[in-house]
């Protein structure tokens, strides 16, 4: 940040298709940098609880809560509501810091009232931290968690509906389905990639590709990547960085109770191997000057780029190419680790605290299965 912050207009605003899959409407600030999600109330009332209740622990594998978006009457069109946040002095608010101080203020109180299987219309949007940001080529890849996908108030239909999809799928016996991903350089047929070399894996792949047996190599796909430079050693460094993410997700899901349906897990890393080399030796090269205590996390190690330390992948660098050490010395609280790789709990539409209830043992299913598979790459022979 510190200056560098662009004031963005409305034709800087895109839209962001959030890993790939069933994000449709969403939007990101000029820079990127913040994630503007259209969502029901519910969603907004669990980031909230999270906040509030001191589970810190579980903030910790969600995206950064920055609060809720009121949007603007329909005769004000979407990019400008979006642009910014309005303050209650009228003034225009437009930077990551300044929308957090002032999200407070356009929050909505009206109650959510559940749709019954319709479409949801809403004019409420959370605002969360995009993940994504910080990566030169990430791949991104969306996991739906659970057995049962269908939260209790859901029409008969619904449920009947998913029940099938479960049964057809990895849900049935796993726990969990991908329900996309992106992955740069994903195949040598360039005619199968898109205009920004990424070869994507629509909800089609993980209902109708995907099946128990062939599980493992869905998700080498997505790892192991010669022809973006992810060769097996760099990729089995990345299993085991996801492995101690994922053993994390379960330590905390297994001391909460809670009930998620149709929860995801974000898995995203540098997809491009040059890139991803970089950012480890500048994560060293940072490490190396400052004390671990300032950043939270230990180096990586040199020698074999194991990562065997858990990295805090919330953690971003503002460099470019060009990036001077030396004349940044004097502004060490804006130095910030670059992005090698994140995993984060998503999704929160049907997802409540349930005292009394016990750990949700359905949507830990899903997790401890890709326990198991990411265990299982990670330690294959080279």
């Amino acid at each position: 940040m510190g200056g560098k912050k662009r004031i963005p207009s409305p034709d800087q605003l895109r839209d962001y298709n959030y890993a790939v899959a069933g994000h449709a409407g969403t939007l990101c600030d000029a820079d990127g940098e913040l994630f503007i999600k259209p969502c029901t109330q519910t969603e907004i009332d669990f980031y909230q609880a999270v906040e509030t209740n001191g589970y810190r622990d579980f903030a910790d594998i969600m995206p950064l809560y920055m609060g809720e978006l009121q949007l603007t009457p329909a005769d004000v069109p979407i990019q400008e509501a979006l642009m910014g946040v309005i303050a209650s002095d009228g003034n225009f608010k437009t930077t990551k810091e300044q929308i957090a101080a002032t999200i407070a203020e356009v929050v909505d109180q009206t109650t959510w009232v559940p749709t019954q299987g319709k479409k949801i219309k809403t004019d409420k949007s959370v605002v969360l931290e995009n993940a994504t940001y910080g990566y030169k080529k990430a791949n991104i890849l969306d996991v739906k968690l659970g057995r049962r996908l269908w939260a209790d108030d859901a029409p008969a239909e619904k449920k009947e509906r998913f029940d099938v999809i479960s049964s057809q799928t990895t849900h049935g016996k796993l726990g969990f389905r991908i329900s996309g991903m992106r992955v740069y350089q994903g195949s040598e047929d360039e005619s199968t990639l898109d205009e920004e070399g990424y070869k994507i894996y629509d909800k089609d792949f993980g209902r109708v590709t995907v099946n128990d047996e062939n599980v493992v190599d869905a998700f080498r796909k997505f790892v192991f990547n010669k022809a973006a430079g992810i060769h097996k050693a760099l990729g089995k460094a990345v299993c085991s960085a996801f492995v101690r993410d994922l053993q994390r997700i379960e330590d905390v899901l297994t001391s909460h109770e809670t009930r998620m349906y149709s929860a995801s897990l974000l898995f995203i890393f540098e997809g491009e191997g040059v890139s991803l080399d970089a950012a480890i030796e500048m994560n060293n090269e940072i490490l190396d000057r400052q004390s671990a205590e300032s950043y939270t996390c230990p180096p990586v190690s040199r020698s074999n780029m194991s990562l065997d330390s858990r990295m805090d992948s919330g953690i971003a660098l503002e460099a470019d190419d060009d990036y001077d050490f030396e004349a940044d010395d004097e502004d060490d609280d804006e130095l910030r680790l670059p992005q090698i790789y994140t995993l984060k709990l998503i999704d929160f539409a049907h997802a409540n605290f349930t005292p009394g209830q016990g750990p949700d043992e359905n949507i830990l299913l899903g997790v401890r299965s890709l326990l198991r598979i990411f265990k299982e790459m990670a330690a294959e022979d080279d």
